[in-house]
């Protein structure tokens, strides 16, 4: 399925992103359409006459699939040249670096919701695009500007997704475990049982910043349904500083103490254990869940493991077995920008993405996501049959990160980074949540 030379670039230059630690810059991942590797230029010098597009986008996860469709868009317009980079820690950092110095790429990401506003003078409205042909109208009500009240589309998505836990059923089956646990006690008892087997209950993937607004999204869901409020209005009083975590006991206490179990039962270095350690781990059957991923992982854990028996479910996050949901939801944007020196190239790339054949049926058979496009194509991904099967059984919980920006996102991971280091204690990460989650997004 993968081009093998375009893999491998991808592969080794990612490797140098995703083994960055938080503290330091990350690398990154480039590819050129043609099949060589180049130093990506500025989009707005020079790319108009040259037929270019530099295309500056998070989620590495993709990198191949991505890949996959530049070589094929080759063949469409083999005079356009797609410049390639991804990179997942600092990628928020690095963005606003190319804005402020006027490097701004062509197509560049965000998360959906509340970054939309945020990049709106960079954004162009594609609301008179045939991309709107075949975008599903609930992410293209993710793209709007409440700015402009609720109008626009300011950005198109990678996938829609489904959020929750990866987990080995025949390791569930070796352990005694006939259901997935959808209690905290049950998630306890759980992991006392795998570990009997000598086997690892969890990897964390806590290497990687993004993994923890995954996870904790879920008891946000749940904080918020305990206070008889809304997601976005508890997200809200805490940008207004009018929350502290403490008031929250599926906050102040379950999560923390899941990550504290998580830790105790997981990765010998879990800081040292970026995406593609998490991969290899429950791929190899060395971990039997996942925390913070989605249905992005099962290609390249079945490409490790073609037998791996993959099920999938929510976060067990307070004693309801009602509030373990997978969370669903388009949760990143791509922006293109209004200003580019070669904006038609790029609209007539976007446009091909969406309403090709080729485009279309992308979503499905290469990337492996759910369809941010109107599509009756069934899945063969089990974590996407199985989301869309809990997700009419039980609801889906709200996609919570969107309320929040990636500046956000990336700050909390690195403090949660520091908890799990020992650097600071529970009630100092606490204060510095709400300080910063207030200063970043309260602002905004």
């Amino acid at each position: 399925m993968k081009k093998r030379v375009l893999s491998a670039l991808l592969s080794a230059a990612m490797t140098l992103s995703l083994l960055a630690g938080c503290a330091m810059p990350a690398g990154t991942a480039q590819a050129v359409s043609g099949g060589g590797a180049s130093d990506a230029a500025p989009a707005s010098e020079g790319s108009g006459a040259s037929g270019e597009i530099y295309m500056f986008v998070s989620s590495p996860e993709y990198a191949d699939a991505i890949g996959e469709l530049i070589e094929e868009y080759k063949t469409v317009a083999p005079d356009v040249t797609i410049n390639y980079e991804t990179t997942q820690n600092d990628y928020p950092t690095l963005l606003k670096a190319k804005l402020n110095s006027g490097e701004v790429p062509d197509i560049f990401s965000s998360t959906s919701g509340k970054e939309i506003d945020t990049y709106l003078e960079y954004s162009y409205d594609l609301s008179d695009e045939p991309i709107m042909t075949t975008m599903d109208p609930a992410v293209a009500a993710a793209m709007s500007s409440t700015e402009n009240g609720g109008t626009g589309c300011y950005g198109f998505a990678i996938k829609g997704n489904y959020f929750g836990i990866l987990y080995n059923k025949d390791i569930f089956e070796q352990a005694g475990i006939d259901k997935f646990p959808e209690t905290t006690a049950e998630l306890k008892d759980a992991v006392d049982k795998i570990s009997a087997l000598g086997i690892k209950p969890f990897t964390t993937g806590f290497a990687e910043w993004w993994v923890f607004k995954h996870c904790y999204q879920s008891f946000v869901n749940a904080a918020a349904d305990g206070a008889g409020i809304s997601t976005a209005e508890l997200v809200q009083k805490f940008e207004k500083g009018e929350a502290k975590v403490s008031d929250y006991p599926e906050l102040y206490d379950n999560f923390f103490e899941f990550l504290d179990l998580a830790v105790a039962n997981g990765d010998d270095k879990p800081l040292e254990t970026d995406l593609a350690a998490e991969e290899a781990a429950f791929a190899s059957g060395q971990a039997a869940m996942t925390l913070g991923q989605g249905a992005w992982i099962e290609a390249d854990c079945l490409a490790i493991n073609p037998d791996l028996n993959i099920g999938f479910n929510g976060y067990p996050v307070t004693d309801d077995p009602a509030e373990c949901k997978v969370v669903s939801g388009s949760d990143q944007a791509l922006h293109v920008y209004k200003d580019s020196a070669n904006l038609q190239a790029v609209l007539d790339f976007v446009n091909w993405w969406y309403t090709s054949d080729y485009g279309k049926a992308w979503f499905n058979d290469v990337a492996g996501v759910v369809p941010p496009i109107v599509s009756d194509a069934q899945s063969e991904f089990e974590v996407i049959k199985q989301g869309s099967a809990l997700a009419a059984e039980k609801g889906a919980g709200a996609l919570a990160i969107c309320y929040s920006t990636d500046s956000w996102h990336q700050t909390c991971g690195q403090i949660l980074q520091s908890y799990i280091a020992g650097s600071v204690t529970k009630d100092e990460a606490c204060a510095q949540i709400e300080e910063q989650w207030a200063a970043i997004d309260g602002a905004q």
